[in-house]
């Protein structure tokens, strides 16, 4: 299979879809590797890197999209990358489609076969490609917060581990997942008051566990979550139902009771954020006030710290890599249920049931539309 490795074009994205350690695997099955020159620079892998493992690296986005079998990115296709997309090619990235609706269309109309990295879900529930970005992002999270907590980006002016004889800063978690758990690390560690909600009563006994007394442990209802955001300096949305759009949780009459200089992170953006106010953001632009309250909303937070989010990522994505091109798609999704769940659309039909539902288009089985 010829797989291509094209550099990104979101707004300050610095991962790259493989690490020069995985082209040298896929060569060394017989695969041939195709990378855009300067794909890798941003995560700190020169071309040479790239060379040396056995890449064919070409000038432009254009001759990679044009060659290859299977595309490998880190992020969605954006408009400038549309009609590169052909009939029959692999799309294998994180898509977020279900708050997407012209990408989605565009898939369709491609014929392309587009799998995501974030419904790639295994029986046990975890969903592998999307834990360590997720891991990133949620210990982002606190960082860009306590950052926009200050009065000169329009904050409160609030240091969350507070000093002797003042109050610490106050961070409600909504959402316990894996964004949640390294969100709640990063917190007690830098030791603010924290509030973590959740709907599932054995996930905040494990967190009570782990934390102990240095974090109030939520159900997360209307109620509660009313409660701890109003008091909040700084709220993280960490809400996540794999494919789906997330839930609305946070009202815009909610966020208008916050205090004024308050601020929030949702983690959640890219599937349409758990809070109503929240609205895309780029690194260049990160944050805009509403109600008072500054918002964060950059869509791709991890691209920020390019190294450590590529070498994460990387790890986990080159297995089914692997398994696409030794396989092809109709093999490699029989072989493995997990990867079955992460085509979103297959060949002109959405096979991604929580796709279909959160944008009401027609749904078709992944079995009928592989046949």
């Amino acid at each position: 299979m010829i797989v291509g490795v094209p550099k990104e074009v979101k707004v300050r994205e610095y991962r790259v879809g493989m690490v020069p350690a995985g082209v040298r695997q896929l060569v060394n099955r017989g695969h041939r590797v195709i990378v855009e020159t300067q794909a890798g620079v941003g995560s700190g892998l020169p071309d040479e890197l790239y060379r040396r493992a056995g890449a064919e690296l070409c000038d432009t986005s254009a001759e990679v999209w044009n060659q290859a079998d299977m595309i490998v990115k880190v992020k969605e296709p954006i408009e400038s990358e549309y009609d590169l997309i052909r009939e029959n090619q692999i799309i294998y990235t994180y898509l977020h489609l279900a708050a997407d609706l012209t990408l989605t269309k565009r898939l369709i109309e491609s014929k392309s076969i587009a799998i995501a990295y974030e419904t790639i879900q295994r029986s046990d529930g975890v969903l592998p490609l999307l834990k360590p970005m997720s891991e990133v992002a949620g210990r982002m999270s606190i960082q860009v917060g306590a950052a926009t907590l200050e009065k000169e980006r329009g904050g409160k002016g609030i240091l969350l581990g507070g000093v002797p004889g003042v109050r610490r800063g106050r961070i409600t978690i909504i959402g316990a997942g894996v964004v949640g758990m390294n969100a709640c690390k990063m917190a007690v560690g830098m030791g603010a008051e924290v509030d973590i909600l959740d709907i599932n009563l054995d996930t905040l006994n494990y967190m009570d566990d782990i934390f102990q007394s240095r974090v109030t442990t939520l159900f997360s209802d209307p109620d509660t979550i009313a409660h701890s955001v109003k008091k909040a300096d700084l709220v993280i949305g960490a809400v996540l139902i794999p494919g789906a759009k997330a839930p609305n949780l946070v009202s815009e009459d909610l966020v208008s009771q916050m205090e004024a200089g308050s601020v929030i992170v949702d983690v959640a953006v890219d599937q349409g954020g758990c809070i109503e106010t929240v609205q895309p953001t780029t690194h260049d632009n990160r944050t805009f006030v509403k109600h008072g309250v500054v918002h964060y909303g950059v869509t791709n937070m991890p691209g920020a710290v390019a190294y450590t989010s590529t070498f994460a990522l990387t790890n986990t994505t080159i297995g089914y890599a692997t398994m696409l091109a030794d396989l092809g798609v109709s093999q490699a999704i029989k072989r493995d249920p997990a990867l079955a769940l992460g085509v979103n659309v297959y060949k002109g039909g959405v096979c991604c049931e929580p796709v279909a539902s959160s944008l009401s288009l027609e749904y078709t089985p992944l079995p009928e539309l592989s046949k």
